[in-house]
């Protein structure tokens, strides 16, 4: 199956994003696979997961950025992030960068902290969400040690709910430009969010939010938008049931590992290789 391709009558955002530059990348890179064959738009019986092949990525944020743009996420939630730091001491020294997730654990504390059965698993094991139960007590935020959970403390959004303009009579408010673009509160909204079920194209003040593996889209057997954009191909997705899936493989080939898999939450994002850009001067050494 071949990438997404933008249609000739209309071009989608996410499209609009492919043709203009992250996707482009993507598409030209080789071994690139567009889609979850054996998907068909149902993941029952299956357990999606995730591997990150840290020597691909180059640490250029496409994932997180995307991630924001397919979710309708707020700017000051993020719920792609990374762990990033400088080892050594000059000039013997490397970059380690590390991009985070919701781990989508089996053994997930935040479904088993829920009072209210707001967070669950759904298809493909799949952690998810639904914002309709949610009663915004926080136990699930507590009970993750990887804090990849946000609360929406106020309303969301209110940069683009704002009302007043930076200049008067010079610049425009935010929420006239949202208004202007067609945008529901937010200019770039992305009404592909509210297909799946639970799922919101907005979420509410006082419940949380996660990622959940872009379920609207993988759910009709697509990849996560983040997997999809990645220049690079560092982010392979699957089912961990199929064994001879790609992700399957890389894990049989590589020696993974989890964050935090000591505590016993079952990560279903691995982890294969290392973040290392850097070089040494070719040498057989010295006595």
């Amino acid at each position: 199956m071949t990438a997404r391709k933008p249609s000739s009558k209309a071009i989608s955002r996410r499209d609009f994003l492919k043709v203009g530059g992250l996707g482009v990348a993507g598409a030209v890179a080789a071994g690139v696979t567009g889609g979850l064959s054996s998907a068909q738009g149902s993941l029952s019986g299956k357990r999606m997961c995730m591997v990150i092949d840290l020597h691909r990525c180059v640490g250029c944020g496409a994932c997180l950025i995307t991630c924001k743009n397919e979710n309708n996420v707020q700017g000051e939630h993020f719920w792609g992030s990374r762990i990033s730091k400088t080892v050594g001491r000059f000039p013997n020294v490397r970059y380690e960068f590390i991009v985070t997730l919701c781990n989508h654990c089996e053994n997930a504390p935040c479904v088993m902290a829920c009072p209210v059965k707001a967070m669950y698993k759904g298809d493909g094991e799949i952690t998810m969400h639904n914002p309709k139960k949610c009663i915004g007590c926080r136990y699930c935020m507590v009970s993750c040690p990887y804090d990849v959970i946000s609360s929406n403390d106020e309303k969301p959004h209110a940069f683009w709910r704002d009302e007043k303009p930076l200049i008067e009579g010079i610049t425009a408010a935010p929420a006239e430009v949202a208004r202007k673009t067609g945008g529901k509160v937010i200019p770039y909204y992305n009404s592909a969010r509210e297909t799946a079920s639970h799922e919101s194209g907005l979420r509410f003040k006082g419940v949380v939010e996660k990622c959940t593996f872009c379920y609207h889209i993988v759910a009709k057997g697509e990849l996560p938008y983040c997997v999809d954009a990645c220049p690079a191909n560092a982010r392979i997705f699957g089912d961990m049931n199929d064994p001879d899936s790609e992700v399957n493989q890389i894990l049989a080939k590589y020696r993974p590992w989890r964050l935090k898999e000591e505590l016993g939450t079952k990560p279903k994002v691995f982890y294969v290789r290392s973040y290392n850009p850097g070089t040494y001067r070719n040498t057989k050494g010295s006595i």
